[in-house]
Order: C-alpha cells, then sequence, then structure tokens
C-alpha cells in the first residue's frame, strides 16, 4: 500500500469513526493532521466543514483541540475610536468574492475614516487592487504541510495587527483555522460563524448579510474592483480546482463551447494555470471547432474577474469565476455538480440580484444538462434555481 493510499485510508477510518460519536485519542489526531496534512484536511477537516451542520463543526473544534487549547469565549465590542480593520481572506478566491468582499464593503460603509486592511495573499488582493479604500497586508496562509505549521502562521501573524484603535473581523478563516485561534485581543476580535449559522436553504450571501446587520448595523454587498482588462462576449471557465466530481463528463464541454460559439459571440475561456486543466480545454475547443472564435485567458484570476465584469454573460462549473460573476452582476449559468450536500449547495450558489440560472446538475446526464443549458439561453426554465428575465438569443 502506497503512502497517500495509506494516508487516505487513515483519513477516512477517521471521519467514519468521529461520525459515529467516537472520539478519537489525541495522539491518533495528532499523528494524523502531522503526517498526512493533506487527506486531514481535504477527507475530514473539509468534510466537517462543509456539512453546515453545528453537531459537526463541533466534533471538527473537539479534532482541532488537539493543538488548539479551548478558551473562553469572549463578547467583542466596537471601540470608540477604530482607525484601522483587519479583515482576514478566506484563503480562496470564490469565497473572498463571496464572503470577504461582503465583509469589506460592510466595513468601508460603517467604518469611513478608518483604514481597511485585507490580510491574505495576493491573488486575493488583485480582485480589490482597483478600490484605493482597500490596503493590502501580505499574509501567505500555508495550504500545505502538517497542522503544527499552520497553527504556528496564526500565531505570527498575531504580531502583524496593530492592536492600537484596530479591530480584526474573520469570516471563518481558514488563517485562524475557523476562528480558533484569535489573532488580536478577544474583545476586538469579530468572527463570523459561517458553519453555524442559518437555516438549511439559506445562502451565505444573505447569511453573511445578516451578521453584518445584527454585529456592525451595517451590511454590504459582494464586489470585485480588479485592475480592468478589456473584453466582450461570453466568458467560460471549465477549471474544478483538482475535483472531478464537478465537472460533466462525455463530450459535454466541447458541445457546451459549440453550444455557446453559436452566439455570434466571442468566447473568452480560462486556460487556468496550465497543465491538466489547459489541455483540457484547449482539446474541448477543438472538438468544438469554435477555435477563431475563441480568445484564451492565462493570466492571473483578477484578471479574468475582470473579463467576467466585462462580458454578457458567464457559463462554467461551481468555482470562483461564478462568484464573480454575481459580485459583477454578470448574468451567468453554473454548472454546479460535486455537491456533498444539497445544503451546500444552498449555502454556495451564487448570490446577488443579478441574472442567473444555477443547473444542479450531479443527477443529470451530460445531454440532459446541456439541454437546460440550451433552455437558459433562451429563457426558459431549466428547473434549477435563480432569477433570469433576460433572453440571450
Amino acid at each position: 500500500m502506497s503512502a497517500s493510499t495509506s494516508c487516505s485510508a487513515r483519513a477516512q477510518a477517521a471521519l467514519a469513526a468521529v461520525r459515529r460519536g467516537e472520539r478519537l485519542p489525541e495522539a491518533q489526531v495528532r499523528a494524523l493532521g502531522e503526517e498526512c496534512p493533506a487527506e486531514f484536511f481535504r477527507i475530514v477537516i473539509e468534510s466537517l466543514a462543509d456539512s453546515f451542520d453545528p453537531a459537526q463543526a463541533e466534533i471538527y473544534e473537539q479534532l482541532m483541540r488537539a493543538w488548539i487549547p479551548a478558551a473562553p469565549r469572549v463578547q467583542p465590542a466596537i471601540p470608540a475610536r477604530v482607525e484601522t480593520v483587519y479583515v482576514l481572506s478566506r484563503v480562496t478566491l470564490g469565497s473572498d468574492i463571496k464572503i470577504t468582499s461582503t465583509i469589506l464593503d460592510a466595513m468601508k460603509r460603517r467604518f469611513p475614516a478608518a483604514r481597511i486592511v485585507l490580510v491574505g495573499g495576493r491573488k486575493s488582493a488583485e480582485l480589490f487592487a482597483a478600490d484605493a479604500r482597500i490596503e493590502h497586508l501580505e499574509a501567505q496562509y500555508p495550504r500545505s504541510g502538517p497542522v503544527s505549521r499552520r497553527i504556528a502562521f496564526a500565531h505570527e501573524l498575531r504580531g502583524r495587527l496593530d492592536g492600537a484603535h484596530s479591530i480584526v473581523v474573520d469570516p471563518d478563516s481558514r488563517m485562524t483555522q475557523l476562528g480558533l485561534i484569535s489573532v488580536c485581543e478577544p474583545d476586538r476580535y469579530f468572527h463570523f460563524p459561517s458553519r453555524t449559522l442559518g437555516e438549511d436553504a439559506d445562502n451565505l450571501s444573505d447569511i453573511t448579510a445578516a451578521w453584518l446587520k445584527s454585529t456592525f448595523g451595517q451590511t454590504g454587498r459582494a464586489f470585485i474592483a480588479p485592475e480592468p482588462v478589456s473584453a466582450e462576449g461570453i466568458a467560460i471557465s471549465l477549471g474544478v480546482g483538482d475535483n472531478d466530481t464537478k465537472r460533466i463528463g462525455g463530450d459535454f464541454e466541447a458541445r457546451l463551447i459549440r453550444l455557446l460559439g453559436e452566439r455570434g459571440r466571442t468566447l473568452w475561456i480560462d486556460r487556468g494555470a496550465g497543465g491538466e486543466e489547459a489541455s483540457r480545454v484547449t482539446a474541448a475547443v477543438e472538438a468544438a471547432g469554435a477555435a477563431e472564435r475563441v480568445r484564451y485567458w492565462e493570466g492571473s484570476f483578477a484578471g479574468f474577474a475582470s473579463i467576467i465584469s466585462h462580458c454578457d454573460l458567464y457559463v462554467g462549473y461551481d468555482s470562483g469565476g461564478q462568484h464573480a460573476a454575481a459580485a459583477a452582476r454578470t448574468p451567468l449559468i453554473s454548472v454546479f455538480a460535486g455537491a456533498p450536500s444539497e445544503r451546500f449547495r444552498n449555502r454556495w450558489t451564487p448570490g446577488g440580484s443579478g441574472n442567473r440560472i444555477v443547473i444542479p446538475a450531479d443527477h443529470m446526464t451530460p445531454g440532459a444538462v446541456l439541454s437546460s443549458v440550451k433552455n437558459a439561453l433562451r429563457g426558459g426554465a431549466v428547473g434549477g434555481t435563480g432569477r433570469w428575465p433576460v433572453r440571450l438569443q
């Protein structure tokens, strides 16, 4: 048995055990997190967090106590004087658009004279590079390596956030292991518990806005402000972030590109970071016979987000692109497959008031998904969710 197979088996067994109600020995949890961190997070931690179930969120916290001692809960208070608002990145780009940007928008409104500082990586900061109100504090969370290294990152971050007349807003970031590590004094640390708020059918966009209103008396809306890239036509993203359960099989992608090419518009297609994904996209374009209409984007995600904002339609799988489209009010069609639960899909469906269709594609054939896309383009019903009051012939 290979090391990766062994790690996967250990993680699967651990997840099954905790879901049966067993309490794992701390030494076993620590060994899994230090020796097999990729499988520990992907199989155990993400499964518990993505359930949006308060009981499973509690199990997650119990597991992380192997590294993070329990601390008393402190109710934070907004100081009379706030000069700096630090907003932590959610690390993943789609989350930073859907959730973090909503918080940034609310903080700009609530504290018009304060510095608003996004704490995170360069790729997240690029999404807001054209917004003069938002500053950037570089803090690159280690997305690989043992759990102890990720815990150390949070403690190092604490020393970089100036405590004088400042507050920290945590959108349930992996930087703090979903709010388990306070990166400032507890009375000025505001944590958004995204995994435990809301009802089954609620969307994270609405949950975030409601929490902001109750906590700060001010709501916000998702937005992007990347450096502009001129474009027009239809933006397409077929990236799945190494999660093939989000893809539709067979020749669906080639048929989708052929269908969209028939609209008579330029097709802007993201080739991602290259490698297998870029090869797959290129092969689909060639099979579709649409190369003369296609322009590939091989730059930053922020650049592609700008392209999305200038196009008159976005089509793609569940990814950051759909949240960029929703934030930019670009009409969108999302083929949403691979959701671990209906609650997860409800949470992560693109929010906002723009024209959008979400096709729940888990149990659909490729042909049925394509038919749903065709109906959406005609302005018809697709059996999904969303608003579509415009016709895109």
